[in-house]
């Protein structure tokens, strides 16, 4: 990462960082076990690549009022979060290390892990919800109406949560895993919440329809780049730089898509898919006329990133 993109990175970033901090849990003092959990992971650090996307991609629609996206870029993150918690669990992944230090599970227990987990999925309606008190005309009330809508739906059974149960699947050995089979699991694990973070900033700024389903196209494409890097990374990357395991698929004897296609090929679409991102988000960036190409540069990094 270069450091003029690096310092634009880190505004959005932190930019994204204090929007979540608006919105973080609180509890009465008798169960404050259970904020201090959810805030242990959600203030974590890491990317926050989903509400960034979601922020900047409202502003390449020409969206005005960026109030009433806010609480749907912070929702979003601690949907994530949220995931992360439950995926760390023994029951799921069993890992030890999340974004450079022990896993929720391994300071406040499991049980303690999984209520944090579903804490924060509540505390993400809520605050999605939030949005409602930001309205500035009816339209956009009907904007987070559809919104909340897609939120979860993306994390739900037909995004998040189904593919993750796909993932489980995978594990059988007699399981058919064939190249359509990981695509669905990278379209719905991965893909699922990066797809809504384009789909809501582009639905918030007042998309219209073919615009929502290209931009539908464009977040798909971006979650097979970013788990695909991630499964190269999990192969060969650093484990203090990464801040997670890695060789963690080969430790548990997991047949992946890197596996099946292979180091060259995963590469190949990373490439391609990558090219058809850009095409498309310089296309919007055309049309729009003001906004500065952010997102085609976060591209960029992404397809390239070492951690």
């Amino acid at each position: 990462m270069n450091s003029l993109f690096r310092a634009e990175f880190e505004q959005r970033k932190n930019e994204a960082e204090s929007g979540l901090r608006e919105f973080l849990p609180k509890c009465d003092s008798d169960a404050e076990v259970i904020s201090e959990a959810m805030n242990y992971s959600l203030l974590a650090g890491g990317k926050r690549l989903r509400p960034v996307i979601m922020l900047e991609t409202y502003r390449l629609f020409g969206g005005k009022n960026e109030k009433i996206v806010q609480p749907f870029a912070a929702a979003l993150e601690m949907i994530h979060t949220y995931s992360l918690i439950h995926d760390d669990l023994p029951a799921m992944d069993n890992d030890d290390l999340r974004r450079g230090r022990a896993t929720n599970h391994k300071v406040y227990g499991e049980a303690i892990a999984i209520l944090a987990g579903d804490g924060l999925l509540n505390l993400a309606a809520e605050t999605a919800l939030r949005a409602f008190d930001r309205t500035e005309d009816c339209e956009e009330y009907k904007k987070i109406s559809s919104a909340a809508k897609e939120l979860f739906f993306y994390s739900g059974i037909n995004g998040m949560i189904g593919g993750q149960v796909l993932d489980m699947l995978s594990e059988d050995e007699k399981a058919h895993k064939d190249e359509q089979f990981f695509r669905k699991i990278y379209s719905m694990k991965t893909g699922g919440l990066i797809t809504a973070a384009f789909v809501i900033g582009a639905l918030l700024a007042g998309a219209d329809a073919d615009r929502l389903d290209e931009i539908r196209e464009t977040g798909n494409s971006f979650g097979i780049v970013f788990q695909l890097q991630d499964d190269l990374l999990d192969m060969s990357g650093d484990e203090k730089a990464l801040g997670k395991p890695v060789h963690s698929d080969d430790r548990n004897n997991k047949f992946t898509y890197l596996k099946l296609i292979g180091e060259n090929r995963a590469k190949e679409m990373i490439e391609e898919n990558s090219a058809a991102i850009i095409k498309e988000l310089e296309k919007a960036t055309k049309a729009d006329g003001s906004y500065d190409g952010f997102l085609v540069r976060l591209t960029e990094y992404i397809k390239n990133r070492d951690r």
